[in-house]
């Protein structure tokens, strides 16, 4: 499978030995099937496998038409509702991409999110 960002080769990542996710070897995006993301949310430490720096994948975030690297539709474009300063691309029937560092800041709501929403605002 290839990135929907970078387009570069991502990687299998098993955890847990229930929950396969496909980070990128570039941009350390992370690609999760459907109910993958919520899955490994619950799982303790979970986020050790978002290991990409959040700088750099805020900057991810600039790269508008990605299309889903399941079936190659367009993505839709969305936010977290309890934390919307969180987005991310959705594929409703395949799944959803997160940039670097976003799956541990969705991962871990604290109160600072809600100041961190009024900032970057939701999507």
């Amino acid at each position: 499978m290839k990135c929907p960002k970078c387009g570069h080769g991502m990687d299998e990542i098993t955890y847990g030995g229930d929950v396969v996710i496909d980070r990128c070897t570039h941009c350390e995006g992370i690609w999760f099937d459907i109910g993958e993301a919520e899955a490994l949310k619950g799982k303790w430490m979970g986020d050790a496998l978002d290991r990409g720096n959040p700088d750099e994948g805020k900057k991810w975030d600039a790269v508008e038409d990605i299309a889903c690297p399941r079936c190659g539709k367009d993505m839709e474009k969305r936010s977290d509702s309890n934390q919307p300063h969180i987005w991310f691309e959705e594929c409703n029937e395949h799944g959803m991409f997160m940039d670097a560092g976003e799956f541990t800041d969705f991962k871990h709501e604290t109160i600072a999110d809600w100041f961190r929403s009024l900032i970057k605002g939701a999507r």
